[in-house]
């Protein structure tokens, strides 16, 4: 096994039984050492903590704890993260496949950056592949600028290997939202990221998962926003970007946040559309479209939110 610095993974579970046993076989055969497998289980129902249990029994890399409480994802992501004590952490969802040089391959590749991310397969629930990887989706981002991450993300938290120093800015985590997203921004704006073009997690789709990547059918639609909330949630998204401390281009982001506000309380805000179509490049980088999309995207955003109302 390649050895070096300490690797922590941190891995939050609930009810996720079915898959678990395979996903933490990826991770006791990682081909880099030493690793410690920090993982918070958030009040699981079903046999999620028989299993893990079984693991650290056998294999004292494993550090599990069980919260009193349930505290939903973003809390118990945060938990788990502050229990790490490697000088990397790398991030880790409870039911996908992890190739086994993952760790080896990222801690090469991080270098200078706050973290470095990689390309991944989608597959089925059983395991067999879909035909298709992240980077057929999104285009995946190495570099520095804050604002790519403004209105899109390109990075799954599974996919991260970070330096621990990053948890002194990127924490308290904003509930409500991705925390990987949320990594994302902070990072470019304290540093820089990088990616590795290789699919080096095999990441399974199916009902109960947390994002909803592909656009999956499923039984419940609650996770469902209209038109006003999904308005609502990305203002309050760049309110949070707005007010980071150390942003790069804090003049910029101000700018945006305070075109969104007029968007919020008027009918029309062709403020928030020509700094959209200025800073297009930037942006819409991550954004897999068409330019004529773009464009769209662009031309939508000058309705306001009481100009949507009367319409919902």
């Amino acid at each position: 096994m390649k050895k070096g610095p300490l690797v922590s993974i941190a891995l939050c579970t609930y009810n996720g039984a079915k898959y678990l046993a395979q996903q933490l076989d990826t991770l006791v055969n990682q081909t880099y050492e030493p690793v410690e497998i920090v993982v918070v289980d958030d009040c699981s129902t079903d046999e999620t903590f028989a299993i893990l249990s079984d693991y650290a029994a056998k294999y004292p890399q494993f550090n599990i704890h069980k919260n009193e409480s349930n505290l939903g994802f973003t809390t118990n992501f945060e938990r788990a993260v502050t229990l790490c004590s490697g000088e990397m952490i790398a991030l880790c969802d409870q039911d996908d496949l992890w190739h086994p040089q993952k760790i080896e391959l990222q801690v090469e590749a991080l270098k200078d950056n706050m973290f470095v991310y990689h390309d991944s397969e989608f597959v089925h629930e059983d395991g067999s592949s879909m035909n298709k990887k992240m980077s057929d989706i999104v285009n995946l981002y190495r570099g520095d600028q804050p604002e790519v991450f403004l209105f899109f993300n390109c990075v799954s938290g599974h996919s991260v290997l970070m330096k621990r120093e990053l948890l002194n800015d990127a924490l308290p985590l904003k509930k409500g939202y991705f925390h990987d997203w949320w990594l994302a921004y902070v990072a470019t704006n304290i540093g820089s990221i990088d990616f590795i073009p290789q699919c080096l997690v095999q990441y399974r789709q199916h009902a109960k998962s947390d994002t909803n990547i592909l656009r999956l059918e499923r039984k419940k639609d609650s996770y469902k926003f209209n038109s006003i909330q999904k308005v609502e949630r990305e203002y309050n998204w760049l309110g949070h970007c707005a007010a980071f401390e150390k942003n790069k281009n804090p003049e910029l982001v101000k700018q945006i946040y305070d075109a969104y506000t007029k968007k919020m309380n008027g009918y029309l805000s062709f403020g928030l559309s020509r700094l959209l179509y200025k800073y297009r490049e930037t942006i819409f980088y991550i954004r897999k479209k068409s330019n004529l999309s773009k464009l769209n995207y662009i031309y939508s955003r000058v309705w306001g939110a009481k100009a949507k109302k009367l319409f919902m």
